[in-house]
């Protein structure tokens, strides 16, 4: 069969998969008595090599099936989960996803599985169990379940068992294991609850009616029956169905005094050929019944993210004509389409809201990676971090969420690494021995924040200087923000020693320049002793946005919106000099002057009245220089071509409804 068409499917499910282990992983760590959590793991593992094997990808498949086998000593109580054994599976994980990674860039490169193995066999032959778990495992496996299962009756499952105990019925634990190999888990499941129900009343089984139907469990089923059968004749019945590989029944006997039953309304008379209960308190329905009045499942569908971006494109050009079609109107006093264009600029942006909402992502699916990154960064340095994600909810453009991953990595890596202090340092300074980091976005106005901070040691600068001026930095006159902004300089580390974390200075370096590159600004904001924070301001979107046009000489730029604080008449006797440097006083504010003519080499316009656009960049606030407003307007953002590309005063380009080309400032890079 060519399973060729599904390798999509399989890439992408099976990345999600491992993600969602790397989660659980980490769940179970700090929670290592959570079955459901241990389930869930189990239940992953177990798809990911189903769907492997499927594929043909022996190596995944069998690799998996070893991380099943250190998972099982978990299930059975056989295993302890400790950080080692933990680590162990992140690395099975790791390479797991390496292989995924090679066959989707259509690398040939083998991974050697056999370390892996070996450590993986080492723990699972080798387990680390301690006396009393052993003995109460035994108990469990005599007892077959029994009283694991009582746990999930109530006051009227038990009511039910003594009456119908009484009318000369049993109650029967029953335990089914399906063969590893059954593909439709669910339907031959269904098929075991159809003939339970016909030998009587089930009246709980595990997992739950949900989780049957929806395929949510492993090989094993657990009901509690009602019936006249005797348990032999039980578990004959169920072991003539096909794809049963095992099954253990045992009667249930109810001591009187292990419950004192309140009383309750007795339910209708049980009869000899079966058990008729109250139906509102059936536990177990028949699973081919859907609720009447269940919630609508939310439906998706997978879409190719270059149909995504085609689509982007072709709204950006209805974006373009739409204004083309506004200025024609306007040129022309048309009257009779001027209701025309107006509904079609409403549907048109009805339609470009639309297709920027689907073009956006979660920074969930960035930050969900993050947890495991600052545990093994934790095990690697011998601290104790406490790591909060707020905020993961917010949504960023696709273009934006491919690139931040890298400079989120870089300030995670250095906050674990220099800011938080080690237990001992942190005790003697009176602080709490457990470090925390918070990562933490949210949206303001039409930029995302994203804010990395820590209770550590904050910057040093005094360190930050030494280093500067060993580099050549002159730091005279420079404020205690802008020497801690110069970390962002390329090579430039404070670390006395280079450490497979940090300290050869580049991760400071392309934050800046990732960001930058984005649209964004980067700030640090910092207190010897108390910690530090790095806040990220990122555009929502890169490809359509709101900008003022302005002239400067017979040139025409567009400016974002997001960087404007408020624009000011232009008046010579406000300009003034300080430090060889022209700069304006705007309500007894200084700020820092920029003749947008001179930084560009374009001769300026005499006869106009000038305006100040008072930008704000981060902490940073400077005025720009133009000739002349021409209003505010939605722009499609193009790519410079490659003959351009090196001009770093602009981010791109745009097509005005009069047809004419117009670049669009880059502010950041200005400043």
């Amino acid at each position: 069969m060519d399973v060729s068409q599904y390798m999509g499917m399989f890439l992408e499910e099976s990345m999600e998969n491992l993600q969602t282990l790397n989660e659980a992983l980490l769940d179970l760590e700090q929670n290592p008595k959570n079955k459901d959590k241990l389930n869930e793991i189990f239940r992953v593992a177990h798809t990911i090599k189903g769907m492997a094997a499927t594929m043909g990808f022996s190596n995944i498949a069998e690799l998996t099936h070893k991380m099943e086998d250190v998972l099982s000593e978990f299930r059975e109580g056989k295993l302890e989960v400790t950080s080692n054994v933990v680590t162990i599976l992140f690395e099975c994980l790791d390479t797991l996803e390496r292989m995924v990674s090679n066959i989707e860039q259509g690398n040939d490169e083998i991974v050697d599985i056999a370390k892996v193995i070996k450590n993986l066999e080492s723990v699972a032959n080798e387990p680390n169990i301690n006396p009393e778990t052993e003995e109460n495992s035994k108990v469990d496996s005599e007892e077959n379940n029994v009283e694991a299962v009582k746990t999930l009756l109530n006051e009227y499952d038990i009511s039910v068992l003594k009456q119908g105990k009484e009318n000369g019925f049993n109650g029967i634990d029953i335990k089914i294991t399906l063969r590893k190999d059954t593909l439709l888990k669910s339907a031959r499941a269904f098929l075991i609850v159809q003939e339970l129900e016909t030998q009587g009343e089930i009246i709980k089984s595990y997992p739950s009616t949900e989780d049957i139907e929806n395929e949510q469990f492993d090989t094993e089923l657990y009901f509690v029956l009602v019936t006249v059968k005797s348990k032999e004749e039980i578990e004959e019945m169920v072991k003539n169905i096909s794809e049963v590989e095992n099954v253990v029944t045992k009667y249930i006997e109810l001591k009187e005094n292990i419950n004192k039953i309140k009383e309750i309304p007795k339910p209708k008379e049980i009869e000899k050929k079966n058990i008729v209960t109250n139906e509102s308190s059936k536990p177990v329905k028949n699973i081919t019944k859907k609720e009447k009045n269940s919630k609508r499942v939310p439906q998706s569908v997978r879409v190719d993210l270059e149909r995504i971006d085609k689509l982007m494109n072709m709204v950006s050009e209805l974006v373009i004509y739409r204004t083309r079609l506004e200025q024609i109107v306007i040129d022309n006093k048309s009257q009779e389409l001027v209701e025309t264009i107006e509904q079609v600029e409403r549907t048109t942006s009805d339609l470009q809201d639309l297709v920027m909402k689907i073009r956006m992502l979660p920074l969930e699916v960035v930050f969900n990676r993050f947890p495991r990154l600052i545990r093994d960064i934790s095990v690697d340095l011998k601290k104790e971090i406490n790591f909060i994600i707020e905020g993961s909810e917010t949504e960023l453009d696709r273009t934006v969420i491919d690139e931040i991953g890298e400079p989120l990595i870089h300030l995670l890596r250095n906050a674990a690494d220099h800011g938080i202090e080690s237990r001992e340092e942190r005790i003697a300074a009176g602080k709490d021995p457990v470090g925390t980091i918070k990562l933490v976005a949210y949206q303001e106005g039409t930029k995302a924040l994203i804010k990395v901070e820590d209770d550590g040691a904050g910057i040093n600068l005094a360190k930050v200087k030494a280093k500067a001026e060993k580099m050549g930095i002159n730091t005279e006159g420079l404020s205690d923000n802008d020497i801690r902004n110069l970390i962002f300089n390329q090579g430039f580390s404070t670390n006395t020693e280079v450490t497979d974390i940090s300290g050869r200075g580049v991760g400071m370096d392309v934050v800046k320049t990732k960001i930058s590159a984005l649209g964004g600004t980067v700030d640090v904001v910092s207190e010897e002793g108390k910690g530090s924070s790095f806040i990220i301001k990122l555009p929502l979107t890169l490809q359509i946005i709101q900008a003022l046009l302005v002239k400067v000489g017979s040139e025409t730029f567009a400016i974002s919106l997001g960087y404007i604080d408020k624009v000011i008449d232009y008046k010579e006797d406000r300009i003034k000099k300080t430090n060889g440097e022209e700069v304006i006083v705007y309500r007894d504010t200084i700020i820092p002057l920029i003749r947008l003519n001179e930084r560009l080499g374009i001769n300026k316009d005499d006869n106009k009245k000038k305006f100040v656009i008072i930008v704000k960049v981060g902490d940073k606030v400077v005025g720009l220089l133009v000739d002349s407003l021409l209003g505010q307007q939605e722009i499609v953002i193009k790519p410079l071509g490659e003959t351009l590309k090196s001009l770093k005063e602009y981010i791109g380009a745009t097509i005005l409804g009069n047809g004419l080309v117009t670049l669009i400032l880059d502010v950041a890079a200005l400043i």
